[in-house]
């Protein structure tokens, strides 16, 4: 249901269910987060990909399922919706969309850190055509990514936004051709896996911790990273590789 493929440095997470437009079930919700749980564990692995199989990135919650009564099959204790949505990660992971990512499929790429998407992929929240409720994240994380006014339109008419429009707002990083974009995220994650893979994390940890935080605040986080970093074995290594005028040797310690 979910493949996992490693390319140096950088796992790629694909969801694997195209008969059904990658729509999420209990199958994939278990196997998405056992993915991340391999990816978060290994050491060797700095940054993600997650991709879907086909045309489509991900149409969302499997309907079928929700009908069933099966609802709570979708989620996971720890990562919520496909085991994904409210997952506690350290690493950075870029969504490839190369298709529609609507409903729950628009909340996986929201989860994301990054997003790459190709002139043929398009997002949306079209819960409320069906009396239902977005809920795994996409309320709060879309008025993020886009402007407030866009992200009501968005959700209160159900209607999706090309990623062209996406990426003229700022929720796409890079817009590429249609069948590019898995190649794309690879690329972008392999610039990640270029830097010191602590003070990524770091930072990534800072910058999304200090969102709504005050000044104060901020400057606790900020110094209370800083000081953790500078007992790594990469903070000297940086400063050495600059001055020997060679490509840093990143040790992830």
């Amino acid at each position: 249901m979910v493949g996992y493929e490693q390319r140096g440095r950088v796992a790629v997470l694909t969801i694997r269910r195209p008969e059904a437009r990658n729509a999420v079930n209990g199958d994939v919700a278990q196997a998405l987060e056992a993915a991340v749980d391999r990816f978060e564990g290994d050491d060797d692995t700095w940054a993600a990909v997650l991709a879907g199989e086909g045309p489509v990135f991900s149409a969302g919650a499997d309907l079928k399922a929700v009908a069933a009564g099966r609802a709570a099959d979708l989620l996971t204790e720890r990562g919520g919706f496909g085991g994904f949505v409210a997952r506690a990660r350290a690493k950075p992971v870029v969504a490839a969309v190369d298709g529609p990512a609507l409903a729950g499929g628009c909340e996986l790429a929201l989860a994301c850190d990054l997003i790459v998407a190709s002139r043929q992929a398009s997002f949306g929240l079209p819960e409320v055509k069906r009396s239902l409720v977005a809920a795994a994240g996409g309320l709060f994380r879309l008025p993020k990514a886009l402007p407030r006014n866009v992200a009501l339109e968005i959700v209160l008419t159900g209607d999706p936004i090309d990623a062209a429009r996406a990426y003229e707002l700022g929720m796409v990083n890079q817009l590429v051709e249609p069948g590019g974009a898995l190649d794309a995220a690879l690329a972008m994650a392999e610039r990640i896996c270029a830097n010191a893979p602590l003070a990524v994390r770091a930072s990534r940890r800072v910058l999304l911790d200090t969102l709504t935080a005050s000044d104060e605040e901020a400057w606790g986080v900020t110094n209370g990273a800083f000081a953790d970093i500078v007992r790594s074995e990469d903070f000297a290594e940086g400063p050495r590789a600059f001055i020997e005028k060679r490509a840093p040797q990143w040790k992830g310690r």
